[in-house]
């Protein structure tokens, strides 16, 4: 076999172009094919390991995976937002552990903000219920205006702590409306998580409504020390409405400001058996028009819901594989007739009717092979690629994206393929072999 095999690759070599090419097209085949199902698992791998841990998603009565895609992966825009009381009478319900309120609207240079509490970081879950962890700084004040980014955020943008910051109105990367009369800054930054948390900037829920508020006293302004001081050139009589008013301001000024209204909250159970009963009296909640969802449960619909696309693509993929099988199958079958003289010679020197046989076979497989292997190298390149693009644009990470047993299974599936097509061709080659004997004939 070895004999075989090596006049295999030189009959190969003598017909370079062809054989090149004839190659290629196995390479792009295979490439297609790799690409299409390592993407799709890597996308499915990166969709589940973003949020774990989380029983319910609460939010306005939307569709549930425009809910889901919204909240978890930051895609697309909340079609109706829930009330800041049907959230604390959500978070209050007795069979509640934990709640955590998610306002989006605002952004930062194209980068989603997230206005939440310091729940957020002590109960969001990703992977395998991995906690969120604080690399650099610390976690904001729920009543300033501080941020936390996301690894990728401060990576991109070049951010550290101390960095000030504005935040702009939607979700666009140029914004014509800048939040500018308030500054951010920031305190913490995350460590990476390959999930939408390392685009988003996050901020405090009292935050988002201090931006967007519009009365004349605000959170954090000073405007009681000019007052403080036009009181003290008042005269001695006025002192005491002075210290009365003075600490009037005082109290207005540290009055917490609590949102109207927020697009969704995670909410996690005291017991996952309660989670259906959850959901049903959410969905019927009196007082507002509601929606409850599992977030595995709606994962696993939108997989339903793409899995006649991906099933098509796969059908495509394949079938071009055969196509890519088919052009060795041509390009020995285009050859065979001009190679009925090399046949002879090779009889000649004593090769038998089955050498010639398995000559045939072991080109084609060798063909497939170099193709194959050739084809995985491109898919892992092409990959390597457009994963930090995916990631910076869509913010999920393509996960699992290294050499596995799959490519090895799809190398050997493709010679063998191409080895059991070739049978045909090996056939009409012993034929002419036989009926040649030790020269051509016409």
């Amino acid at each position: 076999m070895t004999t075989i095999f090596n006049l295999a690759w030189k009959s190969i070599s003598a017909r370079k172009t062809t054989a090149m090419l004839t190659i290629l097209a196995v390479a792009l085949s295979v490439a297609l094919f790799l690409g299409v199902e390592k993407t799709r698992h890597a996308a499915r791998t990166s969709f589940e390991s973003t949020i774990s841990g989380v029983d319910a998603i609460v939010g306005g009565r939307t569709g549930p995976i425009n809910l889901l895609l919204f909240s978890v992966f930051r895609i697309g825009d909340a079609t109706s937002p829930m009330s800041w009381e049907s959230y604390e009478a959500i978070s209050r319900r007795p069979d509640v552990a934990w709640a955590i309120p998610i306002s989006l609207g605002d952004s930062h240079k194209g980068f989603r903000v997230l206005g939440t509490s310091p729940a957020y970081f002590e109960h969001y879950q990703y992977g395998s219920k991995q906690n969120l962890t604080v690399k650099k700084g610390h976690t904001f004040d729920p009543h300033a205006l501080e941020v936390v980014l996301g690894s990728k955020v401060a990576q991109k943008l070049g951010y550290d702590l101390g960095t000030e910051l504005t935040l702009s109105h939607g979700v666009g990367d140029v914004s014509f409306h800048e939040h500018d009369k308030q500054k951010f800054k920031v305190v913490g930054i995350l460590a990476p998580t390959g999930t939408p948390v390392d685009q988003t900037v996050h901020v405090s829920l009292e935050a988002i409504e201090r931006i967007h508020d519009t009365s004349p006293v605000k959170l954090g302004e000073h405007a009681h020390e000019d007052e403080h001081e036009e009181h003290h050139e008042k005269a001695d009589d006025h002192h005491h409405e002075h210290e009365h008013e003075h600490e009037h301001e005082h109290e207005h000024e540290h009055e917490h400001l609590e949102p109207t209204s927020i697009n969704a909250a995670f909410v996690g159970l005291k017991s996952r058996g309660a989670v259906l009963r959850f959901n049903r009296e959410v969905n019927t909640y009196p007082r507002e028009a509601l929606l409850s969802i599992m977030p595995g449960m709606t994962l696993s619909s939108l997989w339903s819901v793409i899995g006649s696309a991906e099933n098509a693509l796969k059908a495509i993929s394949v079938f071009v594989i055969f196509v890519g099988l088919a052009t060795i199958l041509i390009s020995i079958f285009t050859t065979l007739n001009e190679r009925r003289r090399e046949m002879a010679i090779l009889r000649s020197v004593g090769a038998r009717p089955l050498h010639i046989f398995s000559l045939i076979i072991a080109e084609s497989a060798l063909l497939a092979f170099a193709g194959a292997v050739i084809g995985v190298v491109v898919t892992h390149i092409l990959l390597a690629v457009l994963a930090p693009w995916v990631s910076n644009q869509y913010g999920l990470e393509l996960k699992d994206l290294g050499f596995s047993s799959f490519e090895i299974v799809t190398i050997l599936t493709v010679t063998l393929f191409s080895a059991l097509m070739s049978l045909w061709p090996a056939a009409r080659a012993l034929k002419s072999a036989l009926s040649d004997g030790l020269s051509i004939r016409v």
